[in-house]
Formats: structure tokens, sequence, C-alpha cells
């Protein structure tokens, strides 16, 4: 892609949006290094208190990243080595990598063909399955709220609750999403997100939360953000993490969480024309009634990703693929025995999915030149 085409559509347009925050974001910054407070400083409870607010969370603890978010809720659950936790297998690896970090064990569900979401009627199945066996110890389960859409916690819940396991929502990519009057991170027992730049609220580094109503993990999680400290600085109750969000980019996401929801809402126009114009001609991912996506990606399959990956290539416009190998083939996780076609949605979800340019600030005129460029390329079959 030459430069005057990546001028034309970016994949994710941060410097539109540092543009319009600029003033708010400097005064911020400045403010942080005014007071001197870059660890722990005001500016992160005030963001923790806005972000419990904004998720309908009684809590909301901050911390360095979203993969320390899934970690830390994991250790407030006391997940223990050789414990089960059941997620999906389309998804970032940091999901199944926290279970492994702690000596759990991974097991893995399949996806349905059109959410991309973890499939409730197979999770139930799966956990019936291993609760017959008496040496594993099923603990919790992870859902992915994948590209922004939320999974089906609904099922998901009634399914836990029968079981009774913990649910840890893993909306990394789902913040501002919903499930009716339910905002996500607050959809079960702990949600948790990330703040990494591209995500639809994202500073200028890493940085995550994790989301609570139980007031025995809100005190586990902050002490484990910090070394599992008690009274005091040198009163360790318990392991933790050095998992703290620094002042400086909750400063910056306070600012960014202002204009959040315009965001959303811009999120929604483009992924509603795209949806649109391009029905019919490839599968975009199906949101179900009651649902709303925060559109962390506009994803779609087609059996023609080829085709179209260099069309858009030939008109200069960006595409990724989340994900092309799905976490039970990934080197990393060859110690859990699983072998190719042992999740078959998943893994022709890989081989087909493809995401296009959805940020805020992104045009309809540009909307139009990717859905035609896409047009055209699956006209030439």
């Amino acid at each position: 892609m030459n430069m005057q085409q990546e001028k034309v559509v970016s994949f994710v347009n941060l410097k539109s949006q540092a543009d319009k925050l600029e003033h708010g974001i400097q005064n911020a910054i400045n403010r942080v290094i005014a007071h001197g407070r870059f660890i722990m400083g005001p500016e992160v409870f005030e963001f923790e208190r806005k972000l419990a607010e904004y998720c309908g969370a009684k809590y909301a603890v901050t911390c360095s990243s979203g993969t320390d978010a899934l970690l830390m809720a994991l250790m407030a659950i006391n997940l223990r080595p050789g414990d089960v936790v059941l997620t999906t297998p389309f998804s970032f690896i940091a999901t199944a990598e926290v279970i492994a970090l702690l000596g759990a064990v991974p097991v893995f569900v399949d996806i349905e063909p059109d959410t991309y979401n973890i499939d409730p009627e197979k999770l139930n199945k799966t956990i019936s399955v291993l609760k017959g066996n008496k040496k594993k110890n099923v603990r919790c389960i992870i859902p992915v709220d994948i590209f922004g859409l939320p999974a089906d916690f609904e099922k998901i819940n009634e399914v836990a609750k029968s079981h009774g396991l913990h649910v840890i929502e893993d909306a990394a990519q789902g913040f501002g999403g919903s499930l009716k009057e339910n905002k996500a991170c607050h959809l079960s027992d702990i949600g948790t997100t990330s703040f990494f730049p591209a995500k639809p609220l994202g500073c200028y580094g890493d940085g995550g939360a994790i989301f609570t109503d139980d007031d025995k993990i809100h005190e586990k999680l902050v002490s484990i953000r910090i070394h599992g400290k008690g009274e005091g600085k040198y009163d360790n109750v318990r392991i933790g993490i050095n998992g703290r969000l620094d002042t400086i980019q909750a400063a910056v996401l306070l600012e960014k969480l202002k204009i959040f929801d315009w965001e959303l809402e811009r999120r929604n126009v483009i992924a509603a024309y795209y949806r649109e114009r391009l029905e019919g001609k490839v599968n975009c991912q199906q949101l179900n009634k009651g649902f709303q996506s925060a559109w962390a990606q506009f994803s779609f399959v087609s059996e023609q990703r080829e085709m179209i990956m260099e069309k858009l290539d030939e008109k200069g416009i960006p595409w990724a693929v989340y994900y092309p190998k799905a976490l039970h083939l990934q080197k990393a996780f060859s110690f859990l025995g699983y072998s190719k076609g042992d999740f078959p949605v998943s893994e022709r979800v890989s081989e087909t999915i493809l995401s296009i340019p959805v940020h805020p600030y992104l045009s309809i005129e540009s909307a139009e030149f990717i859905s035609n460029t896409i047009i055209s390329a699956l006209c030439k079959r």
C-alpha cells in the first residue's frame, strides 16, 4: 500500500481521534505530570468509578492489560493447578494462555458458525462429559465477546449455574457492546476488558479492567493487583502480580470516555452500512435479537476470501485476518493433545474469516468504496 492510498482508508484511525481530543488529552497528561502521582494517582480511581457506572457494575478494578485482567480474575476465584477452564478455540491466545500460566487446563468448546462465539449447547455437553470424570475439577467458563459481539450469556450463565461454575467474560473486544439492557463487562460473575490502543476504548499503551458486583472478589482483585498486598505495601497476604494501570493512561482514557458513545454510534452506522451492502454476498457476523456489538472489528466469512484480499490490496484498502489459526492447533497448546478436525467450525471460520475497517472516523464514502471493492471482487467469479 502506498502513502497516498493509506490516507484514503486506514484500518484503525487513531490520528483523527488524537486530533479531536488533542487539547483535553494534553491538559490531562500535564495535570498528572504536575501532581507527580504516576502510579495509582487520583485519575486511576476516578476512571474506575466512571467505568463501573458506565457498565452498571458495583466495582471496576483497573490493571496493566487485558491479559492481566483475565489472569487476576482467575486468581481471584482461587484457580488451582489441574483445574479445568472451558473456553473458545477461536480467540487471541491470551484467553487460554492465562489458564495455562496458572497450571490449570484449558478445555476448548467449538463456536457457533454465524456469531463466531462459543456454542452454549456444545458447552453444556462438554461440561457434562467432564463432570462424569471424577478426576476433572471443572471450575470456570471464559466466553469471549468476539469482535465486540457479546456471547450468549443468558444461556451460558444458565449452564454455569446448573453445574456450579464461575463465568468470566472476556470482553477484551467487547466494551460498549450489550445484551438487552445489560452492558458488556457486566454479563457474568466477573467481566474483563482491554484498553489496548486499537480496542473500542483504547489508551496510549497497555491497560485493562475487571468488573464485578462481588465484595470479596473486589477485595481480592485490589490486593492481587499490587503484589497481594494487605493493610500496607509491605504486608503481603497472598501471591499477586504487578498489575497496576499507569496514571497517565487513566487520564487519557478519561478523556476518551467522554466521546466513547459518539464513537460507538459511528461504528454502528458504518457496520449497518456494510451489512446492508454486503448482505447475500458474504456471510457477515450475525447479530441476534437483543445483542449489540461494539464493532471492534467488522468481520465476515467468504469462500472467496483470497480473491477479496487481492482486490482490496489492489485498491490500497487494509484488511486483517482474526484469527488465522485456532488455538487448539497452536504449537503452544500441543500439550493438550488436540488435532485438526477436533473443532471444525472454528477451523473453517479461521480459513474463511476477513475483517475490514470499521473505525468511528471512517466516512460513508470510504465504506462505500470498500464495499464496492468487495462486490467487484466477487463479480469476477
